[in-house]
């Protein structure tokens, strides 16, 4: 009897994923591989390094914009629930190749505004827009190609190494997969295991440390090579002597590259280009570190330990 119920427990929640709704895109707007011929931008098959993104109009003329990663939010409000809201008027403009930071408690909203960039969740009030784009006409499966992440837990897949670095881009030659990874400083550390990048490793990546799993998935972004980049704490859960190691990885993968950062480790920002203090769903400080130490506020507090971050 403990076994069915057990198992019909199991069950019904599979049954109940079935029966999701699909996720519903009413996206046109496409991301293409491009070149620029005559200073013009034309569309091509192969992948060139260089996207654009492809706006067909009501009258049949179709435009290209140059993915640059430029991202803009103006008055977003969001709540998980519709009577209650937990981002208030968040604007903020992040230009090609800038580092945006937020930082703030735990609940403040820094993982929701990136996940709001994803278009995980569509927001109640405001603007996203990409490129000069709103980000409700881009195709979800295009916007999420184009966007990089690095996150506090690595997901790997049971397989060799060079199989799990290569998810990043799945038609990656083995010269491209050992690139990222000498880009993501992991090369050094995979040439030491038995089998090099041939290494089987398990789903739960035993036998790796938590900083090896970290680098991996930077290869992985590298891989992709994405215009915009989101790291959310990617370093909270890791030694301070290997912080340095992927830090500098990270660092590599960074630049030339628009970058939102979420992290509790203040002294991995400091050069960014904007800081956003959050508190409560409102950014109640932006600037970059020296001006915001000069103001002595939640900011100055936060990275001086007279306030804790939760």
């Amino acid at each position: 009897m403990n076994s069915i119920i057990m198992a019909l427990a199991g069950a019904e929640r599979i049954f109940d994923l079935i029966d999701e709704e699909s996720e519903k895109d009413n996206g046109y707007v496409t991301l293409v591989n491009c070149k620029e011929e005559d200073g013009k931008i034309v569309e091509v098959e192969e992948r060139t390094g260089m996207w654009a993104w492809k706006h067909p109009h009501h009258n049949g003329n179709v435009t290209y914009t140059k993915l640059c990663g430029n991202v803009e939010l103006e008055h977003v409000k969001f709540g998980y629930e519709p009577n209650k809201e937990i981002l208030h008027d968040i604007t903020l403009v992040a230009k090609e190749g800038e580092k945006v930071s937020f930082v703030g408690a735990t609940g403040a909203g820094k993982t929701t505004i990136t996940n709001l960039i994803n278009r995980f969740y569509d927001i109640q009030g405001g603007k996203i827009r990409y490129d000069g784009i709103n980000i409700k006409k881009i195709r979800k499966q295009d916007l999420r190609r184009s966007l990089g992440m690095v996150l506090q837990d690595t997901n790997l897949f049971t397989g060799t190494i060079r199989e799990n670095i290569r998810y990043g881009k799945l038609n990656a030659t083995d010269e491209e997969v050992e690139k990222a990874a000498k880009l993501a400083n992991a090369d050094k550390f995979i040439k030491h295991l038995p089998h090099g990048y041939d290494t089987m490793i398990e789903g739960s990546g035993e036998g790796l440390s938590q900083g090896q799993r970290q680098l991996l998935s930077i290869a992985r972004a590298a891989l992709n090579n994405p215009p915009v980049l989101i790291l959310d704490e990617a370093t909270s859960s890791i030694d301070t002597r290997t912080e340095k190691v992927v830090q500098d990885g990270m660092d590599k993968l960074m630049k030339g590259r628009t970058v939102f950062v979420i992290a509790h480790r203040l002294s991995t920002i400091k050069n960014s280009d904007l800081i956003m203090v959050l508190d409560h769903g409102s950014i109640i400080e932006r600037g970059k570190h020296e001006d915001l130490i000069k103001q002595h506020g939640m900011y100055y507090g936060l990275y001086t330990g007279a306030i804790e971050i939760d």
